[in-house]
């Protein structure tokens, strides 16, 4: 079930809100303009190719496409396995995500399968949006965020560009990220 769990971006140790109700979650992401839905979750194999994945849920993904004018929509499948390769593949793409970053375009994705959490740092606070199968969430464009996938990552998400080279990240220089709890930590309370 999806979680909202906000600090003052000076204080990781200072819980202001945690909740799982939806309404609450959306009323609070609605303030800082970040647009959160909830899709049926279908049943998937459990290594979907991207087309697959796009296809299943084809009716929603062209009213998103439509209404927010995306002309590029992939589809991404984490899914562990046992090896030494994928414990790699898995570290370097959740290193790829950890640091505080904006995007010149807004960050849609849904997920499918799994979780992640995005971290958005906005106002002087750190609101932890910890997605789950039947999320979608729109990040705004220059909104400064980051995502952990976790260290063993199990996820299908659709995410949506409305460039074709999808996902471009600006760094900040200086990221408070490393300071806040991490998936991990967040999945096991």
């Amino acid at each position: 079930m999806t979680l909202l769990t906000v600090w003052p971006d000076t204080d990781p140790a200072t819980v202001l809100t945690r909740t799982r109700d939806e309404a609450e979650i959306r009323a609070v992401l609605a303030e800082l303009g970040v647009r959160f839905t909830r899709w049926p979750v279908v049943d998937l194999p459990r290594n979907p190719p991207s087309d697959e994945v796009i296809k299943a849920y084809q009716t929603r993904v062209d009213e998103v496409s439509a209404r927010e004018g995306y002309h590029f929509v992939d589809a991404v499948t984490m899914t562990p396995v046992d090896t030494d390769a994928w414990r790699e593949q898995a570290a370097t793409a959740r290193a790829k995500f950890l640091s505080e970053h904006t995007h010149d375009d807004d960050e849609d994705r849904f997920f499918a399968r799994g979780s992640g959490i995005f971290y958005l740092h906005i106002d002087g606070k750190v609101h932890a949006v910890l997605c789950e199968a039947g999320d979608l969430l729109s990040v705004p464009a220059n909104t400064t965020h980051w995502f952990d996938m976790g260290t063993r990552p199990d996820y299908i998400s659709i995410r949506f560009f409305h460039d074709d080279n999808g996902w471009i990240a600006n760094f900040l220089d200086d990221s408070i990220a490393h300071h806040f709890p991490t998936y991990d930590e967040i999945t096991a309370q």
